[in-house]
């Protein structure tokens, strides 16, 4: 730990002003009030505690930190640079440039150095809680006494938005629930919002709240003074049993003359005479995008950071030579791989699936897949917003995590496995959050399940493990007015199509068993994108199937007509035995259809232009049936679509599926329609 003396941190928090300052006025585009008012925060964590190696930004064992605030982002990326990332003062003169390192908001991928993509506010701390969960969950399976090899801190940094976010209290009450002790927030009170004061719209009192939820609250603390921030992060590494808020009270704009607390610092340039003005404020008479070097030499951690890792590098070698198959567990899961005969196991389960051929939910069918996937793959970390009955997350491998009430341990078996079911209680959107940052971190897959209506509450999270890239598998059971008497409260109509809409979302809809494993493994092997399984709470038939080879391709063809076809019948889901029956009343009156099975349009789409059409024969009428809203159907040239674009009703499934039209005999007369038959 390095030795800084107050005038050394003063300059380091002057020199993060000035960049954020300048950074935000070349770009006529900012948020300059919150880095220059935690700048102070920054300088006692990123000067003192912090544990990271630039040189390396994905050194396994690393502290994580997260603004969650994503909009003070120049605080973020002067900090990266100024202690040594591959981040140069260019890339900072790039602020909100197109395809700059320097985006308006933080974005993992995009700048070495940051963990996670932030803006959205309040998300950014739900992924800290999942990322200090990972960190605590992967110490209890891989350290062994004498080696410690997991062993880090998550940092966040918070503001007065992300506390008004309402998924900050459902992720918080669980950090506390879990005992992330090694989860050390910092909140920014400066009581300044777009709107100005914050204080007649937000006034509880955010010391209490988070002691109720059961946090070790420190402070308030000056925020502008760096040495009682760095005391107050020293005292929170201490505490045992309960994660760690530290209040800062802090100006937005600090050292700004007219701009200092008010919100016009918050979301726009200071202006070129107010800069001038607030460096002589300062104290800090250099020109812009200038930094002394031994300010730079005072931020510089590559040293201290690169002996870290050197030191843990030692220890996992000495690891790997007494653990060695734990060591290489723990290096596949890190590195995000599955084992390598995962892709042949996964083939036999297919075909022992497919030789079954049972009639079940596919909410049942993923219970069963999942029943193989979590034995084999020790990574696979489940849980449930409260619906575990419904659906059907839980397996024999996966028991539910506990912790121990007197040390806040992570409790294990007789042989040492941990609980590898969540409770997350019914808070959809806390859980979606959190699993982004348990993908985050790395060691595990997390997937959790809710109704499918219910996505509506977590959509911003799925948005943004999609954004990010990241494997995250969401279990939406209950998929549509097939769920019968709970009515449109639970119905999902608009739901599939909507979550079509997000850009690298694979949304699989399983008609069988069969869909249902292969939506699962397809799941898994996505290692950049996330995935969310529509699945039924009513039992569906299984598919008769020529081939098993093509389903993964997210479109293939299911059973092909005596004779060729005339029209292709599309369906996903419960609708694609209507559309089989369909076929057969078809062939009846003499009209040859092919039925195709659309499981998942995303994957389908990702398929060469040959194959596509293969599939979809160009001149070939197509009609497709699926039971939600119509409209992007029509994409694949649908000359009817067979849905409904309305809300459901209360009553049997049966009876709604004849009162909406969706049944074989109305597919087959809209097919004869449009063929002229």
């Amino acid at each position: 730990m390095k030795s800084l003396s107050p005038e050394q941190y003063t300059a380091m928090a002057n020199a993060v002003r000035a960049l954020a300052m300048d950074a935000v006025q070349q770009a006529n585009s900012g948020h300059p009030g919150a880095p220059m008012g935690m700048a102070d925060m920054a300088a006692a964590l990123w000067g003192r505690h912090l544990r990271h190696n630039p040189a390396n930004p994905l050194w396994p064992d690393r502290d994580r930190f997260v603004l969650s605030n994503g909009h003070a982002s120049m605080l973020l990326y002067s900090l990266l640079h100024l202690t040594g990332y591959e981040l140069t003062m260019d890339d900072l003169k790039g602020f909100r440039q197109l395809h700059s390192k320097t985006p308006g908001h933080p974005e993992v991928d995009v700048t070495p150095g940051v963990e996670t993509t932030t803006g959205p506010l309040g998300q950014g701390i739900c992924n800290a809680v999942g990322m200090a969960l990972a960190e605590k969950l992967l110490a209890a399976e891989f350290n062994r006494p004498g080696y410690d090899i997991i062993n880090h801190h998550t940092y966040a940094f918070l503001g007065d938005g992300c506390m008004m976010e309402g998924v900050s209290h459902e992720a918080c009450a669980l950090a506390a629930s879990w005992r992330l002790n090694k989860l050390i927030a910092l909140y920014d009170s400066n009581g300044i919002s777009i709107d100005g004061e914050v204080q007649p719209w937000f006034s509880e009192n955010i010391a209490e709240r988070f002691a109720a939820y059961g946090w070790n609250v420190i402070g308030p603390v000056d925020g502008h003074d760096a040495d009682e921030v760095e005391r107050a992060i020293a005292q929170a590494k201490t505490l045992d049993n309960a994660p760690n808020l530290i209040i800062c009270t802090t100006r937005i704009g600090h050292g700004s003359p007219n701009r200092a607390g008010t919100a016009k610092a918050h979301g726009e340039p200071l202006g070129a005479e107010e800069i001038k003005l607030t460096r002589q404020s300062l104290g800090w008479d250099h020109e812009p995008w200038t930094i002394p070097q031994d300010v730079y030499d005072a931020w510089n951690a590559r040293a201290q950071g690169g002996n870290e890792e050197a030191v843990w590098n030692q220890q996992f070698a000495a690891y790997r030579q007494a653990f060695p198959e734990l060591a290489a567990q723990l290096q596949r899961r890190l590195a995000g791989e599955l084992p390598d005969d995962f892709a042949a196991s996964a083939q036999a389960a297919l075909a022992a699936t497919h030789a079954k051929a049972e009639t079940i939910a596919s909410r049942k069918a993923s219970q069963n897949a999942l029943e193989w996937l979590t034995g084999a793959l020790p990574e696979l970390l489940g849980g449930s917003a409260d619906l575990t009955g419904s659906n059907l997350t839980n397996t024999s491998h996966t028991p539910k995590l506990r912790f121990d009430e007197s040390t806040g341990s992570v409790v294990t078996d007789a042989t040492g496995h941990i609980g590898r079911h969540i409770n997350y209680g019914v808070r959809e959107f806390g859980m979606a959050a959190i699993m982004n940052g348990i993908a985050l971190h790395g060691g595990y897959i997390p997937y959790g399940g809710t109704f499918l209506t219910f996505s509506d509450y977590s959509r911003n999270a799925l948005r943004m493990a999609a954004l990010m890239k990241r494997r995250v598998v969401h279990v939406f059971t209950h998929d549509s007015i097939g769920l019968g008497e709970d009515g449109p409260t639970h119905q999902s109509v608009e739901h599939a199509a909507s979550l079509r809409l997000i850009p690298g979302l694979d949304v699989w809809r399983p008609a069988d068993t069969a869909e249902t494993l292969v939506a699962w493994t397809s799941a898994l092997q996505a290692k950049d994108r996330p995935s969310a399984l529509l699945l039924s709470r009513q039992n569906l038939p299984y598919a008769p199937k020529a081939s098993l080879a093509d389903i993964a391709r997210g479109g293939y063809v299911l059973s092909e007509p005596a004779s060729a076809a005339q029209a292709v019948l599309i369906a996903t889901g419960s609708e694609l035995s209507i559309a089989l029956a369909a076929q057969a009343q078809l062939a009846e009156s003499g009209i040859a259809a092919r039925v195709v099975s659309m499981p998942c349009c995303e994957a389908f789409d990702r398929q060469d232009a040959a194959y596509r059409d293969r599939v979809l024969p160009v001149g070939v009428p197509r009609l497709a049936i699926e039971a939600g809203v119509t409209g992007l159907w029509y994409r694949y040239g649908c000359a009817r679509v067979l849905g409904l674009d309305r809300y459901g009703e209360s009553a049997p499934a049966g009876q709604l599926f004849e009162l909406f039209g969706l049944t074989a005999s109305h597919l087959a007369q809209a097919t004869r329609e449009v063929l002229g038959a």
